[in-house]
């Protein structure tokens, strides 16, 4: 008697729809992306003509030199505390705190003397603050 041999199932999964599936969300995601270039605005900033006021009020000019030391107005501060520029400000601006503060620093003064100004300025009442600037060579015109 001849017996027929039974085939085994090796009980293994179909990988062709798993394939499917994954070749159909790849190109979901390459047709649903924008391959376009970041736009960044390009502004132009506008210009003014006008010449700054004649009448220059009393200021307090608070300048910062390279090693962090402070003079007000021209007068060396004694110290590089806060509570000794308070003193300066406070004996210089009369007990006033309407008058402009303008703070300039030297580019390679400390970070933490300038902030020590602005400090002192602000715990003083002092609310009229700007940090001066300059041009860089070559742009005279440019703003």
């Amino acid at each position: 008697m001849k017996f027929r041999r039974q085939r085994i199932d090796e009980g293994g999964i179909n990988l062709t729809p798993l394939i499917d599936v994954v070749f159909l969300l790849l190109i979901f995601f390459m047709v649903s992306t924008s391959f376009t270039k970041e736009s960044r605005l390009q502004i132009e900033l506008p210009t003014a003509t006008g010449e700054p006021p004649s009448d220059e009020r009393a200021a307090l000019e608070i300048v910062v030199d390279g090693k962090g030391q402070y003079r007000i107005n021209e007068r060396a501060v004694s110290g590089t505390s806060v509570d000794a520029l308070m003193a300066a400000m406070t004996r210089l601006a009369e007990g006033g705190d309407d008058l402009p503060v303008i703070i300039t620093a030297d580019a390679t003064s400390p970070h933490q003397a300038v902030v020590t100004a602005m400090d002192a300025a602000g715990r003083l009442g002092f609310a009229r603050l700007s940090l001066t600037t300059q041009k860089p060579q070559g742009a005279e015109g440019a703003q």
